[in-house]
């Protein structure tokens, strides 16, 4: 037989037909032209041109008239036309002949057809003979052929075999877009924990890959590029990508959009995403118009479509129902849900259904939920396992779910690991914590930093009120944080702060803050600073605030306030008053004066 040409050429000339599966060719509009090129090849064939007949019989195969291709085709092979060859493989497969297909196959392979090797490479798989399939498949890649070279890389990584990224890499660099877009997967993969170098080259070759695939019309790539780009913050890019991969039909880019288009305030435009993405089947989707009707009071929505996202898979569903229900207090009900998505795996469903049977008294039923959903990771389980072990004295146990909670950025559990440390004299340990729970936005954990740091720095030199010094220390910067938070008595240590700077202003701003949230002490201090700038009768109001709150000092305040009015029986009550409120030192003062009345009204 003689050999069939130069490869290149023959491709040129579009006498290689593809197997069925692969990429299909691109369509051509039958025009006069390729009217006339068809009679002139038919005519040439007649004369016994081989090369003629193989490309007459490609075009009618490709156009699908395999009965006229076929005549022609098998002229050409017995000729010795290797693409003829391959191309009657390929007739013969779509007739339904694999093993007659599979024989011209290897006649053109041999000969060096790499389109036919890989046909042949994947008529082996097909039968389940890996080592016959890898050989020619290896043949067709080595000539590089881009199916071929895929078709390798996907039956290596199939078996684990290492060399499967070499392949699906010249594949790519090809063009090919399925394995631009799986070897972006495989680098994604391999950007976990680890160096943080290697990470991130990972990530960006990944990207380079999903923008190939991305631009060849893979809309999965698409989807992914849009979240890379998302998790860098290039929002408006990101944007195009989930529109172009959710139009190609992509539901999960779809409902993205729809997060994307929620998170810049459009949420008509962001629902209109997600309806597209929840009828396609996307779980996730339906449970975000459950969440948006719901916030529009539009519970039977709502309801409706969490019962879609469960139908689709998606746990969230149930756990959106069962946080339903308990809002509409339908707890039966919101049990259900609860118990349905825990036992599916949902660990914060987990916590909520524990939290749930601990508020109806349940502590033995709540205590296996709350491990569950501690060890499945929930770090507000792990909280409130550690408030489950404190209620009940187990003050170790409770520490060490306290500390795990802690580890993963809870600010409360911070807060009580940093008390406990406090209490065993661990300074250092507690201050460390503490001041996670103050940065995590805790105000009672800043106020505790803030008391520590108090503890530690030098007194100050006094100064008169009025004179004001700018500096603050890092406590002070703490209890102010507290205090804006409404933490009532950082309010007061920050009025007292004030005070000794000199910043009267300030320091009533703080104190009324304190007074007026209920704190007796800030009542009482608004009261003595008022008086001090001589608005006596504004500071007698505040002073029975905090007495009737119960502070002996401030009913000490009163009792000599109206014993100088000469209101000497309301100063006695008073007097009364402070004495048995104390602290000690009041009592024995507000006795005497007390006494001093008495004697003066009796007289």
């Amino acid at each position: 037989m003689d050999v069939m040409g130069d490869k290149a050429t023959l491709f040129e000339t579009g006498r290689f037909v593809q197997p069925s599966g692969t990429e299909p060719a691109r369509d051509e509009m039958v025009d006069m032209g390729e009217a006339a090129e068809e009679t002139r090849l038919a005519l040439a064939a007649q004369s016994g041109d081989a090369e003629a007949a193989s490309v007459l019989g490609a075009m009618l195969l490709r156009r699908g008239d395999l009965d006229g291709a076929e005549p022609h085709l098998r002229a050409a092979t017995a000729a010795g036309d290797r693409a003829a060859a391959n191309n009657l493989g390929v007739l013969l497969h779509q007739r339904g002949y694999p093993e007659e297909a599979a024989g011209w196959w290897r006649i053109a392979a041999v000969a060096g057809s790499a389109a036919a090797a890989h046909a042949l490479g994947r008529h082996h798989r097909e039968r389940g003979d890996e080592p016959a399939a890898e050989y020619w498949l290896r043949q067709s890649a080595e000539q590089g052929h881009v199916l071929g070279a895929y078709a390798l890389a996907d039956l290596l990584e199939h078996r684990g075999d290492v060399a499967a990224r070499h392949w699906m890499r010249a594949a790519a660099e090809r063009g090919h877009r399925e394995a631009a877009y799986r070897l972006a997967r495989a680098l994604d993969r391999t950007a976990g924990p680890g160096e943080e170098t290697a990470g991130d080259n990972a990530v960006a070759e990944a990207e380079q890959w999903y923008r190939q695939a991305a631009a060849r019309g893979h809309r999965r790539a698409a989807l992914h590029l849009g979240a890379i780009l998302e998790k860098r913050g290039e929002l408006k890019e990101a944007g195009r990508w989930y529109l172009t991969s959710a139009k190609d039909g992509e539901p999960r880019a779809a409902c993205a959009l729809g997060f994307l288009l929620r998170d810049a305030g459009d949420t008509e435009s962001a629902a209109v995403w997600w309806l597209r993405a929840a009828q396609e089947g996307d779980g996730n989707a339906a449970n975000a118009l459950g969440a948006l009707h719901a916030e529009r009071g539009e519970t039977q929505t709502a309801e409706r479509w969490y019962r879609a996202a469960l139908d689709a898979g998606d746990d969230n569903g149930a756990y959106n129902l069962g946080l339903l229900c308990a809002e509409q207090g339908r707890t039966a009900q919101a049990e259900q849900w609860y118990r349905r998505a825990a036992y599916a795996g949902h660990r914060e469903a987990a916590n909520a259904l524990a939290i749930l049977l601990l508020q109806g008294g349940d502590t033995t039923g709540a205590e296996p939920w709350f491990s569950k959903a501690a060890e499945a990771g929930s770090v507000d389980a792990a909280f409130n396992l550690g408030i489950l072990y404190a209620g009940r004295g187990e003050e170790e146990m409770a520490l060490r779910w306290y500390e795990r909670a802690a580890a993963a950025g809870h600010a409360e559990a911070a807060l009580q690991v940093g008390i406990a440390r406090l209490r065993e004299g661990d300074e250092q340990e507690a201050e460390r914590h503490l001041r996670c729970a103050a940065g995590g936005g805790s105000a009672e954990g800043a106020y505790r930093l803030a008391t520590l740091l108090d503890a530690r720095r030098p007194p100050e030199p006094a100064h008169e009120l009025g004179e004001i010094v700018q500096e603050k220390t890092e406590c002070e910067e703490w209890y102010e944080r507290a205090a804006s938070q409404g933490h009532r008595r950082a309010q007061v240590r920050v009025g007292m702060l004030a005070a000794a700077r000199g910043d009267v202003v300030e320091a009533a701003r703080w104190y009324r803050a304190a007074a007026e949230a209920g704190s007796r002490n800030g009542a009482f201090n608004l009261g003595l600073l008022l008086a001090r700038e001589g608005s006596e009768p504004e500071a007698a109001v505040w002073w029975t605030r905090a007495a009737d709150a119960g502070h002996g000092r401030a009913a000490l305040r009163l009792a000599l306030v109206y014993a100088r009015r000469g209101e000497l029986a309301e100063g006695q009550r008073w007097a009364d008053r402070a004495v048995a409120l104390g602290p000690a030192e009041v009592a024995e003062r507000a006795a005497r004066l007390r006494d001093a009345l008495r004697e003066e009204l009796s007289a």
